[in-house]
């Protein structure tokens, strides 16, 4: 029989979270005080007697406990003695009680832990040496540290041990099912924090196996996650397999760069190549999650890379050259042409120190156009106050709001962990969510609004249905997309969400200095690149062709050759073979965000170093060092010569650059609105579109993601789900 574990708002309501949403909020006379292994502790009423040992520092050992999941209780290592109990307890799931006496190292615990870990090995394979988790594994760790020195099951070897089918779950996931200790915590995580039924139980007793019941794709962005929960070998990586030992690595903590989210990370490298991508603690963040794109999209940091630099021969072929050649080159075709008629345009991998040198030096040469990819509504303060273009609420605003309006955005694949942050406050909050858009699967309830700009002409005025439960809440958000900024209407899309935010955050009901407009970007290098200056969008360089293009990192096919003359000579910055350097005259490669010092702005304002974690490939050089390198050339030189430098000018242009891992707020939206005002539309209305609805979606964005072989096997995967007889589901 099938046993899923669809876990409801009710049965997560458990001692774990309750004391940690809590945490914090009681007095003092509030506490309940017990006794750890005789110390006296105070804790919060609901905390689990497993939270007060660590209040007290004492390490009680567990397998199926995990802080950010529900408690299962099924796994009993964290078994202790408590006075006057008849038998040790579970203490994950026992809420304290005033005045209880715990005892962690009593023999009754010992012997308890000792014998959980006793029946946990009987049919466990004598997998260490092979095994990937090898070295990072909590059964390792705690069978050393609270198991015994010999076992009792001497029969093991006639009847032999339990044997359980690997599943095959798609091409990110290795399985070893037979290494499962039914922890349960993929399940649970799959079904809490990534909002996916498809793991689950069959069977009972020594029959119990985990898996998706008939053979088809773990359908999430976040899948990747449950190798890092898993306490043993039975899930780890398929791209990692049997490619280096934890121990033989080293780790550089640095920032991802595949969403505008920025999530923290750990690289791991060996000899000057990256192994593996984990997740870094940042709980303003990404807590401890990441998603699979940011973890396994590493190949593609060594595929189609540009390692030297190359111009075209008289047969338009690129060939290799060396850096003297192709700055002299570029020198001399700048040196041609006046500051009008040369422009720039610049990718969402680009980090800050890149974007500044190329602006300083432009300028420098009387060039004013320089251009983001993707656009964004200028007119109307668009850009020029940065509340306007920002995540105001920040990422954990979500958890304090009571209403989410979503618009023009698909948040579950354009910025995965912004969206389990949503769907972490509507499992355990009861957060109400609107949206205003296509049909798309969010991982949790939403009500749907429309897909058109009439829908927010309606709710700008007041007289949609939503108008009234949005002006009754007390702490809302809505946030729109930059996909939804994108089309025709976007300057009108955008006005008409800058007076539904305004008119909700005067409302009578909102907290003071509760910030509702926010807008959620795609890009990692975006809202650097606004903070600088850069004019959102193409459209200029396709009004007015300049002679000289330069283009840093864009490999999104926003300019085509077809939309320059075809004298133009097209200048390429960048560390991958993509759309840019394939339209290229001149080649300059650059550096991926693991090889050098960077910064990026998140889409809530927050600034975060990447930090240099290998050597550049060939003659890959730093892309604002390219840029002081050709400046030079040009006897332009750029007034910096040094990282330090770089940076220092950073915060001249903005202090915000400096202030790293911290967010400054914006609050000029009555000013925003005030000039929004002249702009109107169309009474139809335009239909608001988002370009990622389904997983297949997800896997390619970039110019890294688009040169691994592990996010093609994934795109293939979940196409064939998708075209399967279960369509996705059961």
């Amino acid at each position: 029989m099938l046993r899923l574990w669809p876990l409801s708002k009710r049965v997560l309501n458990t001692p774990s979270w309750t004391a940690v949403a809590t945490r914090g909020q009681s007095t003092a006379s509030d506490k309940v005080e017990v006794f750890i292994n005789d110390t006296r502790v105070e804790v919060d009423p609901g905390t689990t007697v497993l939270q007060a040992c660590a209040v007290a520092g004492v390490e009680i050992p567990r397998f199926c406990y995990h802080d950010r999941l529900s408690i299962a209780g099924n796994c009993r290592m964290c078994l202790v003695e408590v006075e006057r109990s008849p038998k040790p307890i579970a203490s994950c799931a026992m809420p304290v009680m005033k005045g209880m006496k715990v005892k962690t190292d009593s023999e009754v615990s010992r012997r308890a832990r000792e014998g959980v870990m006793e029946f946990l090995l009987m049919n466990h394979p004598l997998d260490c040496p092979i095994c990937d988790q090898g070295g990072e594994c909590d059964l390792q760790d705690q069978s050393v540290a609270f198991g015994s020195d010999r076992s009792r099951f001497t029969d093991i070897k006639f009847t032999g041990k339990r044997a359980v089918e690997d599943k095959n779950i798609g091409p990110l996931i290795k399985t070893i099912m037979t290494r499962c200790i039914h922890c349960t915590r993929c399940i649970r995580f799959a079904s809490e924090v990534a909002g996916v039924d498809d793991l689950g139980t069959t069977g009972r007793g020594g029959g119990l196996q985990v898996g998706t019941y008939v053979e088809k794709l773990f359908r999430s962005e976040l899948s990747g996650n449950v190798i890092d929960l898993c306490p043993v070998g039975a899930l780890t990586s398929k791209p990692y397999a049997f490619t280096a030992r934890p121990w033989e690595t080293r780790k550089v903590d640095s920032i991802d760069v595949h969403d505008a989210v920025g999530s923290n990370i750990v690289v791991s490298t060996r000899t000057g190549e990256v192994m593996r991508i984990l997740p870094r603690v940042n709980e303003d963040i990404n807590e401890e999650w990441i998603s699979d794109k940011s973890r396994f999209a590493y190949d593609g940091l060594k595929r189609q890379r540009l390692v030297t630099p190359m111009m075209q021969n008289d047969d338009g072929v690129l060939e290799e050259c060396d850096w003297e050649d192709a700055l002299i080159t570029c020198s001399n075709v700048l040196d041609n042409f006046k500051g009008s008629e040369i422009a720039a345009v610049v990718g969402g991998l680009c980090d800050a120190e890149a974007l500044v040198a190329l602006k300083d030096f432009l300028n420098s040469l009387g060039c004013e156009t320089l251009c983001t990819e993707e656009s964004f509504p200028m007119d109307g303060a668009g850009t020029d106050l940065r509340s306007n273009y920002l995540l105001n609420t920040r990422i954990t605003g979500v958890e304090e709001a009571d209403m989410v309006l979503l618009i023009g955005t698909n948040p579950r694949y354009e910025a995965p962990l912004f969206n389990a942050r949503i769907r972490k406050s509507w499992v355990h909050n009861e957060l109400d969510i609107a949206y205003v858009g296509p049909n798309v699967d969010l991982s949790y309830d939403y009500e749907h609004l429309g897909d058109s700009t009439k829908v927010l002409m309606e709710l700008a005025s007041g007289k949609h249905p939503f108008s009234k439960k949005l002006a009754s809440a007390k702490k809302p958000m809505v946030v729109v997309g930059s996909t939804a900024l994108q089309g025709k209407d976007s300057l009108l899309i955008h006005a008409l969400v800058a007076q539904i935010a305004e008119k909700a955050r005067k409302g009578s009901t909102v907290e003071p200095d509760w910030k509702v407009l926010n807008v959620l970007h795609r890009h990692a290098g975006q809202v650097a690149a606004l903070d600088l200056g850069y004019k959102a969008g193409v459209e200029d360089i396709k009004k007015s062709p300049p002679k000289v293009l330069i283009m840093m990192g864009a490999d999104d096919g926003a300019v085509s050759r077809s939309d320059l003359p075809e004298d133009c000579v097209v200048i390429y910055i960048g560390h991958h073979g993509d759309h840019g350097a394939a339209m290229a005259d001149v080649v300059l490669p650059g550096a991926a965000y693991t090889e050098k010092e960077a910064t990026y702005v998140n889409t809530e304002g927050r600034a975060q170093r990447t930090l240099n974690a290998v050597s550049l490939p060939g003659l890959a050089r730093t892309d604002w060092k390219i840029l002081r390198a050709l400046s030079q050339v040009c006897d332009k030189t750029l007034p910096y010569e040094t990282l330090e430098g770089v940076r220092s000018r950073l915060e001249q242009v903005s202090p915000t650059f400096g202030m790293y891992g911290q967010v400054e707020d914006a609050n000029y939206f009555t000013q925003a609105l005030q000039l929004t005002q002249s702009i109107k539309g169309s009474e139809a209305g335009s239909i608001i579109d988002v370009p990622q609805k389904a997983l297949k979606d997800f896997f390619m964005t970039d110019s890294i993601s688009r040169a691994s072989r592990t996010m093609a096997k994934c795109v293939k995967a979940a196409t064939d789900d998708e075209s399967s007889k279960y369509g996705g589901k059961y």
